[in-house]
């Protein structure tokens, strides 16, 4: 077994054998050396995984020799090992990114401490991770088994999101045997949806917090109170995503984290209308025919977010000015950035950002984002990248700045199909592969969620005859022309409108600036 090498440069490295006898037992090798310029050569010929370095030697001084050795050698972990307790000197280290800065004299478990939080981190967190999981596994398939309530999965959600995020760099076989406990949750989750949906729809007083409740019960009451707000909605954003650039936003918000439902379909057209509305579908298309466009019309499904908000505003009887903005790309972003000054003296300011319904969609087409995005955790990785290098994290810094709240939510979130489920439709039926309505489906009723009568649910009819009919799990819908091009196309993309947590259950988090 490969021992881990140690450099040691002091220029007293006799009266440290007793801390180099003490590491060598723990099976370390030691290499050590008298001065800065030894170090630094001992670093050009061989690979050490920690440097110990004496800050105050004759010839280089330990800074100096830090600085050479990171030029060599950037990405080993380098401590300080100094008697000097001057703060200018601790800056300088630590601006020179070191591992660790120990004050003499040192005790030899301090070494053993600094070795295992530097070489042995990411090993000693897997194996503790994978063990807590192990622990976990089993409450969290009671938790599936019991869920009984809107809220119960709420809880069992967030364990999954909490643990498949821990174990993104753990061992394989954690990983995998979290994704059959995530499968089999889903798989009664659907049940779940099954049985409570209609009624969900139907008694709305008794039910979760769902699309046409948000600004009604969480935009309006602070709009009251005399709040600024900004909503900021992510298109196809969910809660692992969330997660990881929620420490990117940190400097700026504290949070108050939560999740709602996604009506269905958990699709655009449906769910993000219904949030600006404050309606289900089929009172938007009765109500307002203008604004509701069909699944069968050429034109743009989310035209009409705008009016559609201001409907809203109207029915309840206020009077507030809102600002209302999509962003597609980086040009637009700069122009709303220039715009915030004059943006924060609406009382609410809806902006939509569009990139990661983007990136779903590019995952599917485009072979260089599948390889760039080949797993959940990439795909999760490639959301943060975004937030971070694009206007997005400078827009929220900018409001964090003026003292604004910022409600941050999305219309629905995505999930990643393996499965297809063969079904067949007229060319009138929509291209969805998640969810399908029509006069003349054909399909296995055990396989699907299946409305018949899309009215008691809130859904537009276009004809007496219509159904729609949702994918379970990690399902998709394939026609039987062309079948297996079809199914070896599409398996393995993220996409959205059927029944599963990741697309219904989905954050809603409000921002308080610091």
């Amino acid at each position: 077994m490969k021992k881990d090498r140690i450099l040691w440069a002091d220029d007293e490295i006799d009266l440290l054998k007793p801390h180099i006898l003490f590491l060598q037992e723990k099976g370390y090798e030691v290499t050590a050396v008298i001065s800065g310029q030894d170090a630094i050569d001992h670093v050009r010929e061989e690979t050490f995984d920690m440097i110990f370095l004496d800050e105050n030697m004759p010839g280089l001084s330990g800074l100096e020799t830090l600085a050479a050795i990171k030029e060599i050698a950037p990405n080993v972990p380098v401590v300080m090992v100094t008697k000097s307790e001057e703060e200018s000197i601790m800056n300088q280290a630590i601006g020179n990114k070191i591992a660790d800065y120990l004050i003499k004299p040192v005790n030899p478990n301090q070494l053993l401490l600094s070795l295992k939080k530097n070489v042995h981190k990411n090993e000693i967190i897997s194996e503790t991770t994978t063990g807590n999981y192990q622990q976990e596994f089993a409450r969290i398939s009671m938790q599936i088994n019991g869920s009984l309530t809107a809220d119960d999965w709420m809880e069992v959600y967030k364990k999954i999101v909490y643990w498949e995020l821990e174990l993104e760099s753990g061992q394989a076989q954690m990983a995998d045997l979290l994704r059959m406990q995530k499968k089999e949750a889903n798989q009664a989750f659907g049940k779940f949806i099954k049985k409570n949906y209609t009624d969900w729809i139907q008694e709305p007083a008794d039910r979760p917090l769902m699309s046409p409740d948000l600004f009604k019960k969480k935009v309006f009451p602070l709009l009251e109170d005399d709040e600024k707000v900004f909503f900021i909605l992510i298109d196809n954003f969910r809660l692992d995503q969330w997660r990881v650039v929620k420490e990117l936003l940190s400097d700026y918000f504290t949070f108050e984290e939560n999740l709602y439902y996604s009506i269905l379909p958990t699709a655009t057209q449906y769910a993000r209308n219904a949030i600006f509305s404050g309606l289900m579908p089929a009172q938007i298309e009765k109500m307002f025919p203008d604004l509701w466009v069909d699944e069968e019309s050429e034109e743009g499904k989310n035209l009409n977010e705008a009016p559609l908000i201001q409907t809203q505003i109207d029915r309840y009887r206020k009077n507030y000015s809102f600002s209302y903005h999509k962003v597609y790309d980086s040009q637009y972003g700069e122009k709303l950035l220039a715009q915030i000054p004059t943006l924060t003296r609406n009382q609410l300011n809806v902006i939509v950002l569009n990139f990661v319904d983007m990136l779903s969609h590019a995952r599917t087409e485009s072979k260089m984002i599948r390889e760039l995005a080949q797993s959940e955790a990439a795909y999760r990785s490639l959301t943060r990248s975004w937030f971070q290098h694009s206007t997005a994290l400078e827009l929220f810094r900018r409001i964090a700045e003026k003292g604004h709240k910022v409600i941050l939510t999305t219309d629905h979130g995505t999930i990643r199909v393996d499965n297809s489920v063969k079904v067949v439709g007229d060319k009138n039926t929509n291209t969805n592969l998640r969810y399908k309505l029509g006069k003349n489906l054909s399909y296995n009723a055990k396989e699907i969620f299946e409305i018949k009568e899309p009215t008691k649910v809130g859904l537009p009819s276009p004809n007496l005859s219509t159904k729609y009919i949702f994918a379970l799990n990690d399902d998709f819908f394939a026609y039987p022309n062309n079948y297996n091009y079809y199914v070896s196309y599409y398996k393995d993309t993220f996409q959205h409108g059927g029944i599963s947590m990741e697309e219904m259950m989905i954050p809603f988090i409000t921002l308080n600036p610091k």
